[in-house]
């Protein structure tokens, strides 16, 4: 009995040298990482400064896939032709104006640099239509599944069993049963609220249903760290959609207690449309191992008069931060102006110093965020960015018309972004997002129309000001500011 008595009175300084070699040995494993320092430094702290919980909790959202990749791409034919074809630009690009302007072709580096990093083939025969908010984006793409004639593929992040859901999923169900072949995927995290009577209805028609990295218990495992927040719609392999957009009523109705939620889509009729359709090609062979192949899915690539599009995904698959790459080569190349719109603004260190470089060198750099926004821990995170910037000459501007969501870079009038990554550590560095980068004075034009019209929609801060805020919000941020690379 004393043997064990002296067992017991010894077990909590046991269980407290195991816990400091176990967290010793995890902050070795993330120093051996070499991940960004900023996300080192949190994890550490993360560790030691929430016993237990923190091991639990980098066990669960800590751990770094990138570099080992969640899954590989490589070897599926459509993308070994579409690599073929990149590197065939990459060669003649630098003599090949492809018929496009010295304005346009002025940022034939961000060119090269995404057929580099993603293989975003440049394709300029397409026509782009810019769709702002829900009524105008939902019309267009119900518009374009009713026409369907022999494939609809979706990929979506959200999708509510709600009035929009339940729209789509009626329209899907038609056109299966008249023979249109229907395949559609949904996030797991995303779409959690999705009942398997609603799926089910779907797959008994015909529709073919899958699910993006099935999470049973989403608090309870890594991957719901790792989630596939693309949106992708292509009709008959030569019409898209790609934007900010996913299926719920509150992106037509609004947010209550916050207003009109404010959005940014586009339509892509041309080679931009197959490029999304590799996109989701890939996608559906990691879910369904079924493979795609023929021009009925994949139309040629083909030269023309149209718009100039490069379609760029980026994500756990993917072996270079693409679309991060692309942000910070765009910005770091404005020679008149950057206009960006972004529900929420947590950059990487890279992409704050290339907004503070391009402000100090006389750019015109302006960002519109939401005044209120759907998630507190972003907004908190959001302010702890503003000070620096505005310091640097960043103009800042709070959208007060509602929920601001567009996912929008407009640089010089030559250079837009429009697509699904937001200006934060998740989009950039974690989740599977794909972009529309497109290379045109008039879709920039529009872009940028729209973007002064939301910024007359929106309260300017003045650095002064926002200074004076209370000590608690500082402090409030300063902690969301620590855990915003993780969350």
């Amino acid at each position: 009995m004393a043997i064990l008595f002296d067992i017991w009175k010894s077990m909590p300084s046991l269980v407290t040298i195991l816990y400091f070699l176990t967290v010793v040995f995890i902050a070795i494993l993330i120093i051996l990482e070499n991940r960004n320092p900023v996300k080192t430094i949190s994890w550490i702290l993360i560790l030691v400064l929430l016993p237990f919980a923190g091991i639990v909790f980098y066990l669960f959202f800590g751990q770094e896939y990138r570099k080992t990749k969640m899954y590989s791409r490589k070897g599926l034919r459509n993308l070994e032709k579409l690599r073929n074809l990149t590197l065939e630009q990459l060669d003649n690009l630098p003599d090949n104006h492809l018929r496009i302007s010295d304005r346009i072709y002025s940022k034939k580096r961000l060119m090269n640099l995404l057929l580099s990093n993603s293989n975003a083939i440049l394709t300029n025969n397409n026509e782009i239509k810019v769709l702002r908010n829900g009524e105008e984006t939902f019309p267009e793409i119900f518009s374009a599944i009713e026409q369907a004639k022999h494939h609809i593929h979706l990929e979506y992040y959200i999708v509510e069993d709600d009035k929009i859901g339940n729209y789509l999923r009626e329209l899907l169900i038609q056109k299966a049963r008249e023979g249109v072949e229907v395949r559609f995927i949904y996030d797991d995290v995303g779409s959690w609220e999705l009942t398997r009577k609603w799926l089910r209805t779907m797959s008994d028609a015909g529709v073919k249903v899958d699910c993006f990295m099935r999470v049973r218990y989403p608090m309870l495992t890594s991957k719901v760290n790792y989630r596939n927040h693309r949106k992708i719609l292509v009709i008959d392999g030569n019409t898209a959609f790609v934007g900010g957009l996913n299926f719920a009523d509150r992106y037509q109705d609004g947010v209550p207690g916050i207003g009109p939620w404010r959005d940014t889509h586009l339509k892509i009729i041309g080679g931009g449309a197959t490029a999304l359709q590799i996109i989701f090609m890939a996608d559906w062979y990691f879910v369904s191992k079924e493979i795609l192949k023929g021009e009925k899915y994949f139309k040629p690539f083909e030269s023309g008069e149209g718009k100039l599009v490069q379609i760029t995904s980026s994500g756990p698959d993917s072996d270079w931060e693409s679309i991060g790459q692309a942000y910070f080569a765009a910005i770091a190349s404005a020679t008149e102006y950057v206009y960006i719109s972004s529900p929420y603004l947590m950059p990487p260190a890279d992409i704050i110093t290339a907004l503070k470089t391009s402000a100090l060198g006389g750019i015109d750099v302006r960002i519109i965020v939401p005044g209120l926004s759907d998630a507190v821990s972003a907004k908190w995170g959001t302010n702890s960015y503003i000070e620096e910037l505005l310091e640097a000459g960043v103009k800042i501007y709070f959208y007060k018309a509602g929920f601001i969501h567009s996912k929008v870079i407009v640089v010089d009038g030559t250079f837009s972004s429009v697509g699904t990554a937001n200006l934060d550590f998740r989009s950039l560095e974690t989740n599977f997002e794909v972009n529309a980068m497109v290379y045109d004075e008039e879709i920039a034009g529009i872009l940028t129309r729209q973007f002064l019209d939301d910024q007359e929609k929106s309260d300017v801060v003045i650095l002064d000001e926002w200074m004076k805020r209370p000590r608690i919000n500082k402090i409030k941020e300063s902690f969301a500011r620590i855990l915003s690379p993780m969350l």
